[in-house]
């Protein structure tokens, strides 16, 4: 039996800010549903830094995965399995320029924001951040997620509005509770009337990570290689 092709394997990958080789630090951005990667680092200005590399993979068709973060998971099979290999695979990436965990934060808004949530928490490390812009674990109610791993005091952010008409703000608090569980230092913010959007609070907490993550620039010699 033919295994089906991911539909997200081979999509490309928009880069900007440093030159991974040459970074301090990496963001990997998640864009949602119906955009694509430059919407996604539209965002960079306001939250981004000199030393730090940012990538920006492209989900097939603009959607991650065809039904809401909600539904039973095999309707958005094999969606969420191949976003989730990009998201490894990126973060494989940057590990193997020299960039250590503790230096990558994932990124994502909606249904980017649930990708980066679910493969964080599938492949739980020290990681230099994990925003979390209007989303939360991918699941129907009552899904018990692994709590395998620890997360080891990363800095993990939720930010939603308390009417978002496509995430509820259980499913966000519920997930927070499975990453501080998984050790990590969760901070979570319900913005009353904001709706589906990134605001000024959450890009600001995540340029404030960032700064902190990039600075010191390292040598380049330190990196090994020709």
């Amino acid at each position: 039996m033919n295994r089906p092709i991911p539909p997200h394997a081979g999509q490309p990958v928009l880069s900007g800010g440093a030159p991974l080789a040459q970074a301090a630090a990496a963001v990997i951005m998640i864009h949602g549903r119906g955009a694509g990667p430059g919407n996604i680092m539209e965002l960079t200005p306001a939250i981004g830094h000199p030393a730090a590399a940012c990538l920006a993979p492209a989900a097939a068709g603009g959607t991650w995965y065809p039904q809401s973060f909600l539904a039973p998971t095999e309707e958005n099979e094999p969606g969420i399995g191949s976003g989730i290999a990009v998201v490894h695979g990126l973060i494989e990436l940057v590990l193997g320029a020299g960039i250590p965990a503790e230096r990558i934060m994932l990124l994502g808004f909606s249904q980017g924001a649930c990708l980066a949530a679910t493969a964080a928490q599938r492949r739980p490390d020290r990681y230099g951040g994990v925003m979390v812009f209007s989303g939360g674990l991918i699941g129907p109610p009552g899904t018990a997620w692994s709590e395998r791993g620890d997360f080891r005091s990363t800095p993990v952010f939720f930010g939603c509005s308390d009417r978002d008409a496509h995430v509820p703000e259980p499913r966000v608090r519920e997930s927070a509770a499975v990453f501080e569980r998984m050790g990590a230092l969760v901070t979570t913010r319900i913005y009353p009337g904001m709706g589906h959007l990134v605001n000024q609070d959450e890009m600001a907490f995540a340029r404030e990570l960032l700064a902190g993550l990039a600075l010191p620039v390292r040598d380049a010699g330190a990196r090994g290689g020709a």
